[in-house]
């Protein structure tokens, strides 16, 4: 510790000495005119034709050699070389880099070259400082290792690590991918509220404010779907979003209490027609960022190319668990969980128990994208009662290298069958479930004037990111994830 605070006081005793030359060390901006990759993707021309650039950037490595030097910039599209000779700026102007350090920003002006190693760099006629680094980078990425800091100073990470970059420059363009997907299916990208009176759309205990205009309690939403469904009432047929959503519930490597998802809605459509657009949608959407939709994920080869599996979820239980839970009630399929030795509260309700078993004995095996379909329907309160199966209803449920990647229903658009399965989750809370879902009785009215058939589906964004990456925990695809509070 006393150690850095000597370089601490040494690199601002530098910033004084700048400000004593009168040089701002924090100017207002720079012209720049190429970017890195810029110049070395237009060597030939830049060289050819005596162009001077301007370039700015961070310095990331120095070499001293005398009366010259070397460093590399790195600005937001990679990294190169400049070249800095005394008597070319001139011995004042060369001394200044007694008093720069890497993590420095800088503006060069100059002509680009070749050096006798054949990298192309830029041969410095002017430079100045833009901002002064008063904290050193970690020299090298082993020095900072900790998680909890990566995760907590993004921005040095982002600094040191050129793969953390990559991986939210694919997080970027998944999103367009899946913007010009739909788009061009005849999708309309639409926003509805985040602060609601009343929170509905998926099983999460919500976060809780407090408007102090109206005095009233309001939710942060925990989903969108309810607010879209208003909109196909309304005459929208296909509607999107994009949002940030928020549950107050655990952290682990697939849940961060804020988080980004999709859901989307059709009309006239059903479950099948979703899953076709959904299989759809990720092959594009991989074939788009990779270029492939064929990839790697936690040492397991990944195929999106479509038709997927499907298969029933009491199928997958008697499949993967070796037990049949069709027509069983309550407390004996809690009998069939203490003998799985399901871990947990088991003294939940009928629906979470199935839920329960699933994902302790099924789950870890879905590697390859597979649609569990027909939840039994206490696990579906927004789903339709399936047209065949008596107790179950249209829903599915994607999974992917034993990862939960999306929730899609044939909708439920009978307002009384609705209100009864709202009046069933009402009695969940009351037996103390804290992710019972509401009765809204304003969403009951929109229904009452009638929603066409529909199809929707909603998935998280970041776990998508995680797939197509190859990365292990949510945080590292989330530019700043929730942390505790630092000491």
């Amino acid at each position: 510790m006393e150690e850095m605070s000597e370089l601490l006081l040494h690199r601002r005793e530098k910033l004084k000495k700048l400000k004593e030359r009168n040089i701002n060390p924090y100017p207002y901006n720079f012209k720049r005119t190429h970017t890195s990759s810029e110049i070395i993707e237009n060597f030939e021309k830049l060289s050819s034709d005596n162009t001077e650039v301007k370039i700015a950037g961070r310095m990331v490595s120095l070499r001293l050699h005398g009366k010259s030097l070397f460093f590399h910039l790195m600005d937001g599209a990679g990294k190169i070389q400049v070249y800095v000779k005394s008597d070319e700026v001139g011995n004042e102007k060369f001394e200044l880099f007694d008093l720069f350090d890497i993590g420095d920003h800088l503006g060069v002006t100059g002509k680009v070259f070749k050096t006798k190693t054949g990298e192309i760099t830029v041969r410095a006629s002017d430079f100045s400082i833009l901002s002064k680094s008063l904290l050193p980078l970690p020299e090298k990425w082993h020095g900072l290792q900790d998680k909890e800091l990566r995760y907590r100073q993004r921005y040095v990470d982002l600094i040191v690590n050129e793969e953390v970059k990559r991986i939210f420059l694919v997080r970027t363009e998944l999103i367009k991918a899946i913007r010009k997907f739909l788009d061009d299916l005849g999708f309309v990208e639409v926003e509805t509220p985040i602060l609601q009176p009343l929170y509905g759309g998926a099983f999460a205990r919500p976060f809780v404010t407090h408007h102090h205009a109206l005095d009233m309690d309001l939710y942060l939403r925990i989903a969108d779907e309810l607010y879209l469904k208003r909109l196909i009432v309304g005459g929208f047929e296909k509607v999107y979003e994009i949002s940030k959503s928020f549950r107050n519930e655990g952290m682990d490597r697939n849940h961060n209490p804020e988080f980004t998802m999709l859901e989307l809605y059709q009309a006239y459509a059903d479950y099948n027609d979703i899953m076709e657009l959904y299989e759809n949608l990720l092959n594009f959407v991989s074939k788009e960022v990779l270029g492939s939709n064929k990839f790697e994920f936690e040492g397991n080869p990944i195929d999106l190319t479509p038709p997927w599996r499907r298969l029933p979820m009491l199928d997958s239980i008697k499949e993967y668990a070796g037990v049949d839970l069709a027509n069983k009630s309550e407390e004996e399929i809690r009998k069939i969980a203490v003998d799985l030795n399901v871990k947990g509260d088991l003294n939940r309700p009928k629906g979470k128990l199935i839920e329960a078993i699933f994902e302790t004995l099924v789950q870890p095996n879905l590697i390859q994208p597979t649609f569990i379909t027909d939840y039994p329907i206490e696990m579906s309160p927004l789903a339709k009662k399936h047209r065949e199966k008596e107790g179950l209803t249209e829903r599915f449920e994607l999974f992917l290298g034993g990862c939960e990647m999306g929730n899609a229903f044939s909708e439920l658009n009978d307002p009384l069958d609705q209100r009864e399965r709202f009046e069933m989750q009402m009695e969940l809370a009351k037996r103390g479930d804290q992710e019972a879902q509401m009765l809204d009785e304003d969403f009951l009215r929109a229904l009452e004037y009638g929603m066409p058939p529909t199809g929707g589906l909603g998935f998280g964004i970041d776990r998508l990111v995680m797939v197509l990456t190859n990365t292990h925990s949510i945080r590292e695809v989330i530019f700043f994830p929730q942390m505790r509070p630092e000491e």
